[in-house]
């Protein structure tokens, strides 16, 4: 018989002795129940009874991770592909021609006061005013420097510092002096004034704007030869700030050069002189990307005939050539303007004669 305090059906379900309690130290957590394999048959299955109607359900946790990891690897990879593009293609380099003035050009040939002489190469520079000149780069010396109102020391330098580069590409480049490759001027400009500087090259005239030789030295290839690699230079180079937004470099030089025929022999060499005038402007955009814009070129170069078109080539007057005598104009002069339309060679001593 079952006592007072159980009754007859047993101890119920819930209450303390009940059978539950052999149970009660089981915990069904989140993750024993997303482990549970699911069985349920469908009512198709379940009037066939032949089916079985399991499904398992897989672990989805470790894919789900899986596809956001591959997704930021994506991620991560399309910016790392933007990024190396952008730098590529530098933002500040975008620029257009009309944000910068196209430059001006002035050139002016230089007719000789009787035949030019010749020598040999060696001897060229005896008499002349460039025996004492640097050779090369050398000869492009930088001016003190100093910081302005609204730009540093360092600024000002690097300004300077990329005339020089310019200065050196366009006048002692040897592959750009014979009709070459000149990327290492064309590198140098400012975007803006690419498409004056290519039209200035592929069709040069001398109308202020397009004359080929207002950017750099350049000699006919077809019928002149450097004699001598080691090109004369002299002059001087002024900064300045030009308002808030730039820098403005002033340069002033002469380069002489040893020319001679194409198939000619190194005693048929003669000296071609050129002086260039440069107005080259910096703002902080054309020093972060070191390149520069040219303001201004004036040119006086000779022995040139006054009228020949020099636009394109230098094609000087050689060893033994002559054009009718006038006033002399002095291309190592830097104390007066390049203004002439045409002038003449200040007459100059012969070099010594060979022995």
């Amino acid at each position: 018989m079952a006592g007072r305090a159980d009754p007859p059906e047993g101890t119920p379900e819930g209450v303390p002795g009940g059978g539950d309690d052999e149970y009660r130290s089981v915990v069904f957590d989140e993750s024993f129940v997303r482990a549970a394999r699911i069985q349920e048959f469908s009512a198709q299955e379940r009037m066939g009874g032949t089916a079985s109607a399991v499904r398992t359900r897989r672990p989805l946790g470790w894919m789900g991770a899986g596809r956001q990891a591959l997704v930021l690897v994506l991620l991560i990879a399309m910016a790392f592909g933007i990024a190396l593009y952008l730098g590529i293609r530098h933002p500040y380099r975008s620029a257009t021609p009309a944000d910068v003035d196209p430059a001006r050009i002035t050139l002016v040939p230089l007719a000789p006061q009787g035949p030019v002489p010749v020598a040999a190469a060696d001897r060229m520079f005896a008499a002349e005013d460039a025996a004492h000149y640097q050779v090369g780069a050398k000869g492009i010396v930088l001016p003190q420097i100093s910081g302005t109102d609204h730009f540093s020391q360092s600024q000002v330098l690097q300004a300077v510092t990329i005339a020089k580069e310019y200065l050196a590409a366009s006048s002692l480049d040897r592959s750009a002096l014979t009709g070459g490759d000149v990327r290492a001027v064309r590198e140098l400009l400012n975007p803006g004034q690419l498409d004056q500087f290519d039209r200035s090259l592929a069709h040069p005239v001398d109308d202020g704007q397009y004359a080929a030789i207002g950017w750099l030295v350049r000699f006919d290839p077809a019928r002149i030869a450097l004699a001598d690699p080691g090109v004369r230079v002299r002059g001087s180079m002024t900064v300045n700030e030009d308002g808030p937004g730039g820098l403005l470099v002033d340069t002033d030089h002469t380069m002489v050069y040893v020319v001679r025929a194409v198939g000619a022999g190194p005693d048929q060499a003669s000296l071609f002189t050129v002086r260039r005038q440069l107005k080259l402007f910096f703002d902080r955009a054309d020093l972060r990307n070191r390149q520069v814009e040219v303001e201004q070129a004036a040119v006086e170069a000779g022995p040139l005939a006054c009228t020949g078109n020099p636009a394109g080539y230098f094609r000087p007057l050689l060893a033994g050539q002559s054009v009718p005598a006038g006033a002399g104009v002095d291309p190592y002069d830097h104390g007066r303007p390049v203004t002439s339309v045409c002038g003449l060679l200040r007459t100059v001593p012969s070099p010594s004669p060979i022995r």
